[in-house]
C-alpha cells in the first residue's frame, strides 16, 4: 500500500529508503525484502483514542493484542504496510519487555513522535492497570477473584479468529518462497516439543540469514561464471535442507499438537485454579522489610532483563517475591498471574496487583511505572538501530529471518491458545464464524466481534449450551 500525504520527518526519515514502486507490490502486501516505507505523521489524540481503546478490549494475550493493532494501523487506518509491521515485530523482539507494549510505544512513536511515543504506551497500560486495582482491591476486601468464566468462554474464540486473520495477512508478506517456509514450519514444530523460544527466534533469524547467503552468493557466482564449482556442490546441500526442514517442521507440528494439548490443558487447569479459590488476602509475613524502593528496583530489574511470556514473568516475580523477599504466598501469585491472564491489556499488569497487595494503592502505581519503564526507553534507543537494519543488505536478510521467526512463534503459540478456547461444538463454530467475517469484513472492527463473543458467551452459560 502507499502512503499518501508528506513523508515522515527527521526520525523516521531513515526508513523512507527506496520507492515503493520499484518493489512491484501488490495487493497492498510489500514484499519481504521490500525497503521500509515512511510513515504519515498524525495528531496525538489519533494515537491516544486509539490505544486508549485496545487498552480495554485487547484480550488474549500478546499474540492477541498485536494482531488487534495490525488491524487498526494496517488494515483499517493504513498508518504502515505490512512489510513495515512485520519489521517492527522482528526489531521488538530482539529487547526485553512486553511485546505488545512494546509495539503500541513504537506505533505511537511513529505516528506522532516522542510524544506519541509517551501517549501510546501510556494509554495501551492504563487501562488494564486501573481495571487491575479494582479487582486488587475487590480482592483485598472480599478475599476472591470475580468470576469472569461466562465473558471468556465467548471472547476467546473471537481473539483466536483475530490472530488468525493477522497470520494469514502477514504470512502472505513473510512467506514468500520455499526457504521461508521451510524454517517457519521447523520453528514452528520445535516450539511446540518445548524448544526455547529466545533460541528459536535468535537460531532461526540466524539459520535463515545463512541459507539465504549461500543461495544468492550461488545464484551470482553461476550467473557470473565465477566460481560455478565451488557453488554446484552447495546449493544442493541448500535445497535438501531446505525440504528437510520443511518435512521436519511439518512432523514436529503433527506430533507435537498432543503435547502442547496436554501443556494448555495443564496451565488451563492451574489457572482456574488461582482464579477459583477463595484467597487469605490478609498482611503477608515478609522475611524482608517492605519499602517501596524495593518494590520499585526489583520491578525495574524484571522489566529490564525479561524475555518472553506471561510464564516466564511468573518464574521471575516468583523468585524474588515468594522466596527471596517473602512478601507473597504461592497462592497469592497464581492469583495474581489470572488477573494478568482474563484482563485486557498488557499481561504484565500482574505487577500492578502484587504492587496493591503489598503496598495499597501507592505500591500498585509504583510496581506498573518500574516494570513499564525501560520498554519506553529500549524503544527510544533501538529506533536509530530500526532504521537502518532494512537499509543495509545483510542485516535486511537477518531481519527477514526474524519476521519468519516471529511469526512462526505467533502461530504456535495461536494453536497452543486455541486448544484452551475451542473446547466445545459451540466455541468452535463461533471461531469459524468470527473469522469468515474477519475475512469477508474487511474495515469491519474486531471490538464489535469481542462483544458480540462475550454475549454468546452468556447466552451459551444461560441456556446450559457451555461446557
Amino acid at each position: 500500500m502507499r502512503e499518501n500525504g508528506k513523508r515522515a520527518n527527521d526520525d523516521s526519515a531513515g526508513a523512507i529508503g527506496e520507492d515503493r514502486a520499484k518493489a512491484g507490490d501488490s495487493d497492498n502486501v510489500a514484499p519481504t525484502g521490500a525497503v521500509a516505507d515512511a510513515i504519515t505523521r498524525g495528531p496525538v489524540r489519533e494515537v491516544a483514542l486509539l490505544f486508549l481503546r485496545l487498552g480495554f478490549t485487547a484480550f488474549g494475550g500478546p499474540a492477541a493484542h498485536i494482531a488487534m493493532m495490525r488491524e487498526e494501523v494496517v488494515r483499517r487506518r493504513r498508518w504502515i504496510s505490512d512489510q513495515r509491521f512485520l519489521d517492527l515485530m522482528g526489531v521488538i523482539n530482539l529487547i526485553p519487555g512486553p511485546n505488545s507494549t512494546e509495539m503500541a510505544i513504537y506505533l505511537g512513536y511513529l505516528r506522532a513522535g516522542w510524544l506519541g511515543l509517551l501517549v501510546g504506551g501510556v494509554c495501551f497500560i492504563g487501562p488494564a492497570m486501573l481495571i487491575v486495582m479494582a479487582l486488587a482491591w475487590l480482592y483485598v476486601t472480599y478475599g476472591a477473584l470475580p468470576q469472569a468464566d461466562w465473558l471468556l468462554y465467548g471472547i476467546k474464540p473471537v481473539i483466536i479468529a483475530i490472530i488468525l486473520q493477522a497470520i494469514w495477512g502477514l504470512g502472505r508478506t513473510a512467506l514468500r518462497g520455499a526457504l521461508p517456509v521451510a524454517v517457519a514450519l521447523a520453528i514452528f514444530g520445535l516450539y511446540l516439543v518445548g524448544v526455547n523460544e529466545l533460541a528459536l527466534l535468535f537460531g532461526g533469524a540466524a539459520l535463515f540469514g545463512l541459507l539465504r547467503l549461500i543461495e544468492r552468493w550461488g545464484k551470482r557466482a553461476a550467473r557470473n561464471g565465477v566460481a560455478a564449482a565451488l557453488a554446484a556442490p552447495i546449493l544442493p546441500l541448500v535445497r535438501a535442507a531446505t525440504g528437510k526442514a520443511n518435512g521436519a517442521g511439518a512432523t514436529g507440528a503433527t506430533a507435537a499438537t498432543g503435547a502442547s494439548a496436554a501443556g494448555a490443558t495443564g496451565a488451563t487447569a492451574k489457572t482456574a485454579a488461582g482464579v477459583g479459590a477463595v484467597a487469605a488476602a490478609g498482611a503477608v509475613a515478609a522475611t524482608v522489610p517492605f519499602s517501596y524502593w524495593t518494590l520499585f528496583l526489583t520491578f525495574l530489574k524484571i522489566g529490564a532483563v525479561l524475555y518472553g511470556s506471561g510464564y516466564v514473568l511468573l518464574a521471575f516475580v516468583q523468585g524474588d517475591f515468594v522466596h527471596r523477599l517473602g512478601w507473597l504466598t504461592d497462592k497469592q501469585l497464581l492469583d495474581a498471574v489470572a488477573i494478568g491472564q482474563f484482563t485486557p491489556g498488557p499481561v504484565f499488569t500482574t505487577a500492578t496487583f502484587i504492587g496493591y497487595l503489598v503496598g495499597g494503592w501507592q505500591g500498585a502505581l509504583i510496581a506498573t511505572l518500574a516494570i513499564f519503564l525501560p520498554s519506553f526507553a529500549f524503544v527510544g534507543l533501538i529506533h536509530p538501530l530500526a532504521t537502518r537494519l532494512r537499509r543495509w543488505p545483510v542485516t535486511a536478510i537477518l531481519l527477514d529471518g526474524l519476521n519468519v521467526a516471529a511469526l512462526a512463534l505467533m502461530a504456535a503459540v495461536a494453536l497452543q491458545l486455541g486448544l484452551n478456547a475451542l473446547v466445545d461444538v459451540v466455541t468452535a463454530l463461533l471461531a469459524i464464524a468470527a473469522l469468515v467475517i474477519l475475512l469477508r469484513f474487511r474495515r469491519l472492527n474486531s471490538v464489535w466481534l469481542i462483544i458480540g463473543g462475550a454475549l454468546i458467551g452468556v447466552g451459551a452459560h444461560l441456556a446450559g449450551l457451555a461446557r
